[in-house]
């Protein structure tokens, strides 16, 4: 079976459950409520599994649920509709037997509903039983908790600043060329806990700031309008769509703001390639599988995917907040991984000038990986043969929103896996690496996040992120564009992009070997010099230390600092050691705002590159359930901080990785990605090298081209394609050996 060729069985599995907190409503609404009006009496296509997002028709379910619970004519703005996962100690039983081919006990299963009241700052969170069809929980959150922003809210938003009076007036000091075309871009509001008359930050608000397209051009609804930004920025209640107020931006080197005064004109940076002469000197290069792809993917529910590859198997998720979740994770049958999801990301920027200073992204609790996920096309975000993974989310109605090729699945080429000559017979043998990519890429207002998880041929697992899009500028002073700036990069004339930090958090829960997992680091330190131990000064020993309680830890390349993740109970048969994962971290600055700023409180995760917790119910994402306008105490630290005790051999890892970003005049006007990976390798895992019966690499499997043909000038090398080795013979290594 190909990913051509989808085996569309079901598996017959149900479930989920509930964990839900905030202040109980003193009149709550009715929890009971008839079934919605279309259901019918047929079965659905595919039974329900615990780990199956939902289904167009449960998150219909749901939403008719939660308005059913109000009095008529309560108008319910849904912020999420997504899957309540089963708590973990319903979920291991029912996955253990499902594995083994037993009918595992049928779990309930349950959405988790975030919603406000239209036009209110009245916030509710509930847990409706699909099953059951009832809401068990619905709760009204207190102050300073706010829910996402959505793109019905955010277009709404766009709108009410741009037609609002005072702020035209205030673009009308700015004498903008006739048939200027004025963007806004709407951000969530980070909070300062400063409060100033009306205004405090305990509401949900929106700071806009904005720009304008090429006045040459205004009619390119494509154009940079990052190349034109404009020093007024708004802010505005989304709920209500109250101006709040107008902030004037600073323009020059320090805090000092001054007089809106008339444009000055600055030429076009545009992105789009009608826009630029084009090299025509790259010729195809197609990623061709003539017999097909090497993995099958099976539905292990309506949306969910069972895929496997080589000797890997695992089921693919998808909602909105995290996007891609993979659970269940095994390779040759022996369990690695629970559960593996992005949990996080934080964005914090570095210019300490109001209003710069609240600017903070967390774009998967403010906007959500799921929901903001491209529709990936073929040729473009991925190469080959490409299997799809579609997905239904929630919209701000309650009702499901199609979200077409949000993962694609492909195989690619990784270079050499593994390889040895043999000197004395000249013998080569070489295996190619096989990489299983699982790739997702959201777009957040002006940057993009190209998200992977990968799989290789020798038991190693990657997940690995590129960040590109177009940097968030503000204006700068037309005079100051060849001055340094203490807080940016001059990118275009009058443009700066500022400094900021870009903070991941991918969330592991193991199984390796099986439940019952410790987290250990080991740590290289020299012998000191003894004439007996270490006559020479060269020795070095390895030393192992386990993680206890639950904390946050740092790297140390001074002591190759390593950390894994070991099964005590299960040991390895050729040495005895425990068999493990080691995590495969890349350096990262920790934050750089101080501890008693908002930026440090609120980003939980971005202080340390790993954080060890004790596995909890209903701790998933790093920064806290709610990060919009949040201000810490909600997240990975406040948790790991509890100093649990991890004896119960159920731990989390936490690992954080990113990028300080120092912006470049190359990364405009648009920025050429930049990767970063982390990798869980095989630690005494296996009895030898997992990829040991890779078949070798051969000319006749790979059928490649030799560009050294018998002319000596290019264009005769050119001429005289042929396939493989020197003058079209096979290359030693190829006709020293076969193999598939």
């Amino acid at each position: 079976m190909t990913a051509n060729n989808v085996d569309l069985a079901a598996a017959s599995i149900p479930g989920a459950a509930a964990n839900t907190s905030g202040t109980i409503d003193t009149n709550p609404p009715s929890t009971s409520a008839p079934l919605f009006t279309n259901a019918t009496s047929s079965p659905p296509p595919y039974q329900s599994h615990p780990l199956g997002p939902l289904s167009a028709a449960e998150i219909t379910q749901s939403s008719r649920l939660i308005k059913a619970s109000w009095p008529a004519g309560t108008d319910c703005h849904f912020k999420a509709i997504t899957l309540l996962e089963p708590a973990k100690a319903e979920l291991v039983p029912y996955l253990t037997a499902e594995r083994i081919g037993q009918s595992p006990l049928d779990i309930d299963r349950r959405a988790f509903v975030v919603y406000y009241i239209r036009n209110t700052h009245n916030l509710h969170e509930a847990s409706v039983n699909l099953t059951k069809n009832t809401v068990e929980s619905n709760a009204k959150l207190g102050p300073f908790i706010h829910a996402n922003a959505d793109g019905e809210e955010i277009i709404a938003v766009e709108r009410a600043v741009l037609s609002h009076p005072d702020v035209l007036a205030e673009i009308a000091k700015l004498k903008l060329p006739e048939g200027t075309e004025v963007v806004s871009d709407p951000w969530i509001y980070g909070s300062d806990g400063v409060k100033d008359g009306k205004f405090y930050d305990d509401k949900r608000l929106m700071q806009c700031y904005l720009y304008m397209r090429d006045p040459k051009n205004s009619s390119e609804l494509d154009s940079c309008h990052y190349a034109f930004p404009l020093p007024i920025s708004p802010v505005i209640d989304p709920a209500t769509m109250e101006l709040v107020r107008i902030d004037i931006l600073p323009t020059g080197l320090d805090e000092k703001v001054k007089p809106l005064t008339p444009w000055q004109a600055v030429e076009a940076n545009e992105y789009i390639p009608e826009a630029q002469t084009l090299r025509t000197d790259l010729k195809p290069l197609n990623v061709i599988q003539p017999e097909g792809v090497s993995f099958t993917v099976e539905n292990f529910s309506e949306l969910g995917r069972l895929i496997k590859w080589q000797k890997w198997d695992f089921k693919v998720g998808f909602n909105q907040r995290e996007g891609m979740v993979l659970y269940d994770v095994h390779y040759d049958n022996k369990p690695l991984f629970y559960r593996l999801s992005l949990s996080d990301m934080s964005i914090p920027y570095a210019d300490p000038r109001h209003p710069f200073h609240r600017k903070a992204a967390f774009d998967l609790g403010d906007a959500g990986a799921g929901i903001m996920a491209n529709n990936l096309q073929l040729g473009c975000d991925c190469l080959g043969s490409i299997y799809y993974i579609s997905s239904v989310l929630s919209g701000s109605d309650g009702l499901p929103i199609d979200m077409p090729n949000v993962i694609c699945v492909h195989e690619q080429d990784a270079g050499i896996g593994w390889k040895h000559t043999n000197y004395r017979t000249n013998r080569a043998v070489v295996v190619r690496n096989r990489e299983l990519v699982l790739q997702s890429i959201l777009t957040v207002s002006n940057y993009e996040y190209i998200l992977s998880f990968i799989f290789n041929t020798a038991g190693d697992v990657m997940y690995e992120a590129r960040a590109t899009g177009i940097l968030s500028t503000q204006p700068v002073d037309l005079e100051l564009s060849k001055t340094p700036h203490p807080y940016g990069t001059v990118v275009h004339p009058g443009v700066l992009g500022s400094f900021h930090q870009h903070f991941f958090s991918l969330r592991i829960d193991p199984m390796i070997a099986g439940h019952g997992n410790s987290i250990i680091y080991d740590e290289a330190s020299a012998i000191p010099r003894d004439p007996e131990l270490n006559p020479h000064g060269t020795g070095y020993i390895v030393q192992k230390t386990e993680i206890e309680t639950s904390g946050g830890f740092d790297l140390d390349s001074r002591k190759n600092r390593v950390f894994k993740i070991i099964n005590p109970a299960v040991r390895n048969n050729v040495n005895g050691a425990a068999v493990g994962y080691k995590v495969m971290v890349p350096p990262v600055q920790p934050i750089l705002a101080d501890s008693d700023s908002f930026h440090y409180k609120r980003a939980e995760f971005a202080d340390r590159s790993i954080y060890v917790t004790r596995y909890a119910e209903d701790e998933l994402y790093a920064g806290g359930k709610y990060t919009n306008q949040s201000r810490g105490g909600t997240g990975v630290r406040s948790w790991a901080n509890r100093e649990d005790s991890l004896k119960a051999g159920d731990p989390v890892l936490w690992v954080q990785f990113g990028i300080n970003h120092i912006p470049r005049v190359e990364d405009f006007p648009v920025m050429p990605a930049e990767t970063i990976r982390v990798m869980m390798r095989p630690v005494n895992f296996f009895d030898r090298n997992p990829a040991i019966d890779v078949a070798p690499s051969t000319q006749a499997f790979n059928c490649s081209v030799g560009l050294n043909g018998p002319s000596k000038d290019v264009e005769g090398q050119l001429k005289g394609l042929s396939l493989g080795g020197q003058d079209g013979k096979p290359s030693e290594c190829c006709a020293s050996h076969t193999g598939s």
